[in-house]
């Protein structure tokens, strides 16, 4: 049997099945953060009530104009979950955003470096990996304010660390490859071939861990609210409205309940929607893995 006729048999079951998987992993991930999603757009067109709107009394059940009750304030509770749905996603979109941009830009420039200042970098990336991300984020927003934007300052500048050493790793392993030589040699600059030749080859691997780091992001944000060093009232941020229903989780516990489940459900979306990214992307990897 020749090589061609290898190439030309056709997938056998474990391959269909293989691919079957990871479809129902990406689809069930985008269903999961699309419910989420949907909550945070319709937020930005129509509320229930306003966020700050006391009048429905204090821990009413669901019913008589409040879909789920309201909180411990008499504030609707469907509005703060919709409220907190638009904080969770500009949370985890803005400190993947700053992650990325600083951190594609030290790895870039790291991974060119060379003998001590190449171990100097790479032993700086690695200490401030070392260091939890929510503590390096609590003492940023410290020394600020408590806003969400010190909080997705904070959570990103904590995560472009991982960012950067993984595109170190991957920039210094795409610059080993003939065509990069080749671009070399034909006269072709280095901006040009970091633009032109690295950043396409590492992407499919830099946005797999893009989609892990916004999971991350929303539940540090979450925490940072917790802990009252998220976003201000009105804004409802789940980390806060969990930290408000603790004490009537006995009597009302739709108040905690609520939160809670919206956040592990956008954080399990992500996850497997990375998932099924990194299944897609390199279905070669994926491959070695299993």
């Amino acid at each position: 049997m020749t090589p061609t006729d290898l190439l030309a048999r056709p997938a056998g079951p474990a391959t269909g099945r293989r691919s079957r998987r990871r479809s129902a992993t990406l689809l069930l991930g985008c269903v999961l953060t699309g419910l989420v999603a949907l909550l945070a757009v319709v937020s930005f067109l129509w509320l229930p009530y306003s966020p700050d709107d006391t009048s429905g009394g204090r821990l009413a059940g669901p019913g008589d104009g409040h879909l789920l009750g309201t909180d411990k304030l008499g504030r609707d509770l469907l509005t703060q979950l919709m409220t907190g749905a638009r904080i969770a996603f500009g949370a985890g979109l803005g400190s993947v955003s700053v992650a990325a941009l600083v951190g594609v830009t030290l790895g870039v420039l790291a991974a060119f470096a060379q003998g001590w200042l190449d171990d100097t970098l790479s032993a700086f990336l690695d200490i401030l990996i070392a260091f939890p991300t929510l503590l390096l984020a609590m003492l940023v927003v410290a020394a600020r304010s408590a806003t969400l934007g010190s909080a997705v300052l904070a959570i990103g500048l904590a995560q472009s660390a991982v960012v950067a050493r993984l595109v170190r790793i991957l920039v210094k392993r795409v610059l080993t490859q003939d065509y990069i030589t080749a671009a070399r040699t034909s006269g072709t600059s280095w901006p040009r071939t970091v633009a032109g030749h690295v950043l396409p080859n590492i992407w499919p691997t830099l946005v797999v861990n893009l989609a892990l780091q916004f999971g991350l992001a929303v539940l540090a944000e979450a925490s940072l609210s917790y802990l009252g060093l998220g976003a201000p009232p009105p804004n409802a941020s789940w980390g806060r409205l969990l930290q408000e229903a603790q004490a009537t989780f006995t009597t009302a516990p739709a108040g905690a309940l609520a939160p809670g489940i919206l956040l592990v459900l956008l954080v399990i979306g992500v996850n497997l929607i990375a998932d099924g990214l990194r299944d897609v992307l390199d279905p070669a990897g994926r491959g070695r893995r299993t």
